[in-house]
C-alpha cells in the first residue's frame, strides 16, 4: 500500500501533521505549497496519490486538480475549510476521489488514504469484465468502450467494476459507498450520485447504470 504521495498544503501545521502521519505508515512524501510546484513535482516522482488543499495562493485546487486530472488518472484526496455540499460536488466534479474537510483527525484521513489506494486485484478469469460494450480490464486499469479508450478516475474505476461484477443487481448508496469507498460516510449519498453522472458522461452510455427510484444503482446487462 505504501507509495509516493504527493502533499500540496501551504499551512506549515497540517502538513508538517499529515507528512508525519503518512510517513508513519511507509509513504515516501513530498510536500510543497503551491499549485505550480505541484505540477512539476507530479513529472518527476512516480505520485500514488495526491493530497490536495483546496485553499492555496495562487492557483487554487480545484483548478489544480482540473489540470492533474487532465493528464492523469492517480488518486486525488482534496483538504478544505468548506464544508458546503457545493464545495464538495465542485472539487469530485473536477476530479478528485474524496474530500476531507478541516479540521480533521489524521487517523481518518489515514483510514480515506487506505481506502483510495485499496485496488482489488485478484487474477484470474474475471480480470475481463464485459458489460454491452464496455470492456473493462482490471490490472491494467483500462476501460474501452466500443473498442476506443475511456480515461476514468480511481474512483469511477471501482464504482464501475462493483456494478458490472453484480450486473442486474441493485446496490444502495450506503453499500456502494462502503464498498468504494471503504468506509461509512453518513448523510454522504451524494457522492455516489456524482460519481455515477461522471460515469454516465465518460462512458457516452447513460442507460448502462439505471438508477433504482428509493433503492439505489444498478448495471444493466442489455
Amino acid at each position: 500500500m505504501a507509495g509516493t504521495v504527493l502533499l500540496v498544503e501551504d499551512e506549515q501545521s497540517i502538513g508538517a501533521l499529515v507528512q508525519a502521519y503518512l510517513e508513519r505508515d511507509g509513504h515516501q512524501v513530498v510536500w510543497v505549497r503551491t499549485g505550480e510546484a505541484a505540477m512539476a513535482e507530479l513529472t518527476r516522482h512516480p505520485v500514488r496519490l495526491v493530497i490536495l488543499d483546496v485553499g492555496l495562493p495562487g492557483v487554487d485546487g480545484l483548478e489544480v486538480c482540473r489540470q492533474v486530472r487532465s493528464r492523469s488518472s492517480v488518486p486525488i484526496i482534496m483538504l478544505t475549510a468548506r464544508d458546503e455540499e457545493a464545495d464538495r460536488v465542485a472539487g469530485l466534479e473536477v476530479g478528485a476521489d474524496d474530500y476531507v474537510a478541516k479540521p480533521f483527525s489524521p487517523r481518518e484521513l489515514m483510514a480515506r488514504v487506505k481506502a483510495v489506494l485499496r485496488r482489488a486485484e485478484p487474477p484470474g478469469r474475471d480480470d475481463v469484465l464485459q458489460l454491452q460494450d464496455v470492456t473493462l480490464r482490471r490490472r491494467a486499469h483500462e476501460v474501452d468502450v466500443a473498442g476506443e479508450p475511456v480515461e476514468l478516475t480511481g474512483k469511477e474505476f471501482d464504482l464501475l467494476v462493483l456494478l458490472m461484477e453484480n450486473a442486474g443487481a441493485v446496490h444502495s448508496r450506503g453499500l456502494l459507498l462502503d464498498r468504494v469507498w471503504g468506509m461509512e460516510y453518513p448523510g454522504e449519498t451524494r457522492t455516489v450520485d456524482v460519481h455515477v453522472g461522471q460515469l454516465r458522461r465518460k462512458l457516452g452510455r447513460p442507460d448502462l447504470i439505471r438508477t433504482v427510484r428509493g433503492a439505489g444503482y444498478k448495471a444493466m446487462r442489455g
